[in-house]
């Protein structure tokens, strides 16, 4: 099977890398750091008609689209226009991601667990909803209701924080239209964990589970950002709370599917916060999670590619079994991130990386000459038969890459692995 990876960052890496060991695969723009685990072509992802005559003239069997803004732009039906296979959903279910106001009212109408929250279009509204909440003892999360990389999500402490973030993203336009409404929700308490699932028409089959670490810095703190790293397994996300969210969050999106009409053929991302009257979801995104899949590869075990061609197929998506292992991904990044950062920036790497694979996300220049070109410039995923064995590889190989600037978080796993 021929199999062609869309996407440029550390997801379509880790998705190439483990599709490789099932199939031929090329992944297109690619980077230059993936290029020792695959092909890669160059192509404008944001022209269809450009892809569609890399996927004839490479003779792909099967299209896997990694990003989310060509889906949210319909790549997937203009790649199924023209006959080929594809794994991402339609423009229309790919709002899902493409707009938070949306995402947010069809969890109220197929009363999926969510925060409270309402959407706003005009400025002074968003203000004055903010101050009701925080004067009667409330806190918010302030959501543009566009993608953001990950990084139009405030969790605000206090009344001031909550309006420069509407401010920020309504009046400064700082996520550009991504702004141009905004989600102002209840904010929540709790742990929480990503469940990524492969949904097709006839079933959907959810993959280990993964913790993310979302803010910049050590202890949670700082600005939001893409991800900084993650998990898996984790022991705390039990069978039956699995089985629960599947049943509450999953599953409405499923049926709904099949009700309303489109075509989804892709994978789902629930983001679940577990809270204490139980779980709740805290956003949907519809292409695998950054860097959780990074997380998630290394622990799946055969089968992945042809679970993906069924699911863009419609046909039944087969079972997917996990290692008897663990993963844990620390992102470096970019000093700055995720604000204003530095390019060009010439990277070393450890010339031993036993125990862990680097997956190339910001990178730019040759494979022999990598620069920076990005703020998540990579992610070290160690493997281990442990949680702390993972854990130690990872972060063995992550202090031994070096570019000016470079920083990651020291924590990620953790708390998990019982440590201070």
């Amino acid at each position: 099977m021929q199999i062609l990876v869309i996407g440029s960052g550390g997801r379509e890496h880790a998705l190439a890398w483990k599709l490789a060991q099932e199939a031929e695969v090329i992944c297109a723009p690619g980077n230059p750091g993936m290029r020792s685990d695959v092909d890669t072509r160059v192509v404008d992802v944001g022209d269809p008609g450009a892809v569609i005559e890399l996927a004839k003239e490479s003779g792909a069997d099967l299209v896997v689209i990694g990003p989310e803004d060509p889906l949210i732009a319909g790549l997937a039906d203009h790649l199924r226009g023209e006959g080929l296979l594809v794994f991402g959903p339609g423009a229309d279910w790919a709002q899902l991601e493409g707009s938070k106001a949306f995402s947010k009212s069809l969890m109220a109408d197929l009363k999926i667990p969510t925060a409270e929250f309402e959407s706003f279009t005009v400025w002074s509204h968003a203000a004055d909803y903010a101050r009701k909440v925080y004067g009667s003892g409330g806190q918010l999360a302030v959501k543009a209701s566009g993608t953001a990389l990950g990084k139009g999500v405030t969790v605000a402490d206090s009344l001031e924080q909550a309006l420069d973030a509407i401010d920020r993203m309504m009046v400064k336009r700082e996520f550009g239209c991504a702004g141009d409404t905004v989600v102002l929700e209840e904010r929540l308490i709790g742990q929480e964990f990503s469940l990524l699932t492969l949904i097709g028409e006839r079933n959907y089959v959810s993959l280990p589970v993964a913790q993310d670490h979302k803010r910049a810095f050590d202890g949670d703190e700082g600005p939001n950002t893409g991800g900084m790293g993650t998990y898996s397994p984790c022991d705390w996300v039990t069978p039956d709370l699995i089985k629960e969210t599947e049943a509450k969050m999953v599953e409405p999106i499923f049926r709904a599917v099949m009700e309303r009409g489109g075509l989804y053929r892709g994978s789902l991302f629930t983001g679940v916060m577990m809270t204490p009257s139980g779980p709740k979801c805290l956003e949907y995104n519809v292409r695998l999670g950054d860097p959780e899949t990074q997380t998630v590869m290394a622990r799946l075990g055969p089968g992945f590619a042809e679970a993906v061609r069924a699911t863009a197929a419609g046909e039944k998506i087969p079972a997917l079994g996990a290692l008897d292992n663990a993963a844990v991904t620390v992102v470096i990044a970019s000093g700055g991130y995720p604000g204003s950062y530095r390019k060009g920036l010439p990277i070393s790497l450890p010339t031993n990386v036993n125990g862990t694979k680097l997956f190339f996300a910001g990178v730019a220049g040759s494979p022999g000459n990598l620069v920076t070109g990005g703020g998540r410039v990579l992610g070290v995923t160690g493997i281990g038969a442990t949680l702390q064995e993972a854990r130690a590889s990872a972060y063995a190989t992550a202090e031994q890459v070096r570019f000016e600037g470079a920083f990651y978080r020291s924590d990620i796993g953790k708390s998990q692995c019982g440590l201070r």
